[in-house]
């Protein structure tokens, strides 16, 4: 139990190293933040649906690009100031590491995502009628993006430039498929078959639910597919992560 404990402490440091650190850090806004917005602007742009409809998605996507800006960013950076190699030979393991990571992101998309809900309820008709699924779709949602995000890191490079790319290419299908322009059941046929495969799917389904929409899943099921998401992703990134690091040994 005080190694279990010794290991949760070593997260929140490296959450708290990185928030510090990365929080403020230009590309972190520039596609966690600026391109998440400006993209959804465009989107909307085409549309004549009344703004507290779009209320929901626009969560969702400030969600979604800020809790997996954070990971694809940390490592490169890492890597560049040489600081990496002595956080992974330090006494905290790698779940250790990638938990404050993923700890980190998770934060950071959370207090994100409370900027667009706090102007959709404030000046659109938009209203949160009920909270528990909208907490459980930021909070669950927050974690599984940062996962990803996490997961992304995991290549051999230090260039953040070639993180990000790889990031977007996978980010962006899953945007598409996930539901968050509209609802999965105003989606065809082929996009109601791919939506389950996106995390995004199930947060902006549980966020849906939140401003009074109807659920297109349940909400245990939401709760169990992005629980699903997290625990893969982190098996993957620990997977990945330990092979990059055993072959630059």
């Amino acid at each position: 139990m005080s190694e279990f404990l010794w290991q949760a402490r070593a997260a929140l440091v490296v959450a708290k190293k990185n928030a510090m650190v990365y929080y403020l850090k230009p590309p972190v806004f520039t596609f966690g933040i600026i391109f998440p917005f400006f993209f959804y602007l465009a989107f909307a742009a085409g549309r004549n649906a009344p703004p507290e409809t779009m209320a929901p998605g626009i969560v969702a996507m400030a969600l979604f690009f800020t809790a997996s800006a954070v990971g694809p960013l940390v490592t490169p950076w890492e890597r560049q100031a040489k600081t990496y190699e002595r956080l992974i030979t330090s006494p905290a393991s790698l779940i250790a590491i990638l938990s404050g990571d993923v700890l980190a992101g998770t934060g950071f998309g959370v207090l994100l995502a409370l900027l667009p809900l706090a102007i959709a309820t404030l000046s659109t008709p938009a209203s949160v009628v009920a909270f528990l699924p909208l907490v459980l779709g930021i909070v669950l949602g927050s974690l599984s993006f940062a996962a990803l995000g996490v997961l992304l890191a995991a290549p051999a490079t230090q260039g953040p430039s070639q993180v990000m790319m790889l990031s977007n290419l996978v980010r962006l299908p899953l945007i598409f498929v996930s539901g968050v322009f509209i609802p999965v059941s105003q989606m065809p046929a082929w996009g109601r078959w791919l939506a389950p495969f996106s995390p995004l799917s199930y947060c902006a389904d549980l966020i849906r639910s939140g401003f009074g929409e109807t659920h297109y899943w349940s909400t245990l099921t939401d709760m169990t597919a992005l629980c699903a998401f997290i625990i893969g992703f982190m098996f993957l990134a620990a997977r990945w992560h330990k092979r990059t690091r055993d072959r630059a040994n």
